[in-house]
């Protein structure tokens, strides 16, 4: 979990390249955290943006 938010939204979209799966940034009290979109259910976190990595293209 992290404070910063441009950090975690940086390492968010680093990990949804890596894995190419959707990964979701959420906030949980006064952390950010990331999870793979298709582990969250609705309601549970206060979601603050969807990575999804076939959203921009090939990684190479």
């Amino acid at each position: 979990m992290s404070t910063d938010l441009s950090l975690a939204r940086t390492h968010a979209f680093h990990l949804a390249r890596t894995l190419m799966v959707p990964v979701t940034l959420f906030r949980s009290g006064d952390e950010f955290g990331v999870l793979p979109s298709d582990e969250i259910e609705d309601g549970e976190v206060e979601t603050i943006t969807e990575f999804d990595p076939f959203e921009y293209g090939p990684a190479h």
